[in-house]
């Protein structure tokens, strides 16, 4: 017997005690794993799937009824036809505007004092980041004392003598009803028409509704400490010898920060605008207490629609297409972020 056919068997066996303990952990890792998986397939996915079937059902009162509607998709057609989910819509997009423009731009801008230590550190930082860890209920009910249009803020403008100066120009006082203010500027829905022929015979107007900003106003507050706190994480990993090779290269430090740094902080700001974009789409708590839906539902989103369709109008149906179309939206902000995310892991 040659010597290859004698070492080729004690090959084999060692190769396969090599392989059993790898496919011993795999399979304890498994079984550790399993509990998590059903928890996840039933709790999930498994209500994910119910709740589509109770959008596609036509099931509308407290008598469970999971027969299908005729056509398919009726309830969707119902719902996007409805001008209380059609201002959500609006609403749901002016908020995400003001919303993320405030964010990024108060975020931003301290950030930027405070690596440039224009602003005491540590103190400011905590101070500045302190409205993130408060509750969006808490947020809410101050806020909405806040723009309380007969004892908010409307009162410094008498206190501060304001509306006196303008009475005595000849002008009317300053009194915004704020999130009480039912008015809707900016219409488009004539110069939408143009495009989608189909947006004329809609009852919604298209524009921005005054009583929503306020609430954008509270939620970038909030959020904008957060932001901070990403961007400065963001510049400290940025070393010093970059900056001072644009300055030797005759950038002035607004220069620096607008050409060299903003654009390196790109991951940062791709990961915070997915962030946003989620926390927007699923506003609920903030809005509920702070304003409700709003004059002429001036200040509705997604999440009350569901909440009140679902608990209060026992419009199972009209609730859950609702959901299921506020899950796709996040999933479109959601999915292409983590698949990019995943690309550059591998």
């Amino acid at each position: 017997m040659s010597t290859t056919e004698l070492v080729k068997p004690l090959t084999d066996t060692a190769q396969a005690r090599h392989k059993k303990p790898w496919l011993t952990d795999h399979r304890q890792s498994f079984l550790l794993m399993l509990p998590t998986y059903i928890a996840i397939a039933i709790f999930v996915y498994g209500f994910i799937s119910f709740t589509v079937w109770v959008s596609l059902s036509n099931w509308r009162t407290l008598v469970r009824d999971m027969s299908l509607t005729s056509p398919l998709l009726a309830n969707y057609s119902t719902l996007f036809a409805m001008p209380r989910w059609q201002a959500d819509l609006r609403n749901t997009l002016v908020f995400t505007v003001f919303f993320m423009a405030m964010s990024f731009l108060f975020g931003l801008g301290l950030a930027i004092l405070l690596d440039r230590k224009l602003i005491a550190g540590t103190v400011m930082r905590n101070v500045f980041l302190f409205p993130y860890a408060l509750s969006f209920v808490v947020s809410g009910v101050a806020w909405r004392w806040i723009f309380n249009p007969e004892a908010g803020i409307n009162v410094l403008f008498n206190i501060l003598g304001i509306n006196a100066a303008l009475s005595a120009l000849g002008v009317a006082p300053l009194q915004p009803g704020w999130a009480t203010d039912p008015t809707v500027v900016l219409s488009l829905n004539k110069a939408l028409a143009l495009i989608f022929p189909a947006i004329a015979n809609l009852q919604t107007q298209f524009g921005v509704p005054l009583a929503i900003v306020p609430v954008a106003i509270a939620a970038g507050w909030q959020l904008s400490g957060f932001v901070m706190a990403m961007y400065i994480g963001g510049m400290a990993t940025i070393s010093e010898e970059v900056r001072e090779a644009a300055r030797i290269d005759g950038a002035t430090e607004w220069q620096v920060y607008r050409s060299v740094i903003i654009p390196m902080l790109a991951p940062v700001t791709i990961s915070l605008t997915v962030l946003l974009l989620h926390t927007s789409l699923k506003i609920f708590d903030l809005v509920y207490t702070m304003t409700g839906t709003g004059p002429g539902f001036a200040t509705d989103v997604p999440a009350i629609f569901v909440f009140e369709m679902m608990f209060k109008a026992t419009r199972y149906n009209l609730a859950s297409a609702a959901a299921i179309f506020m899950l796709l939206a996040v999933g479109c902000v959601v999915i292409p972020y983590l698949i990019g995310s995943f690309k550059e892991s591998d």
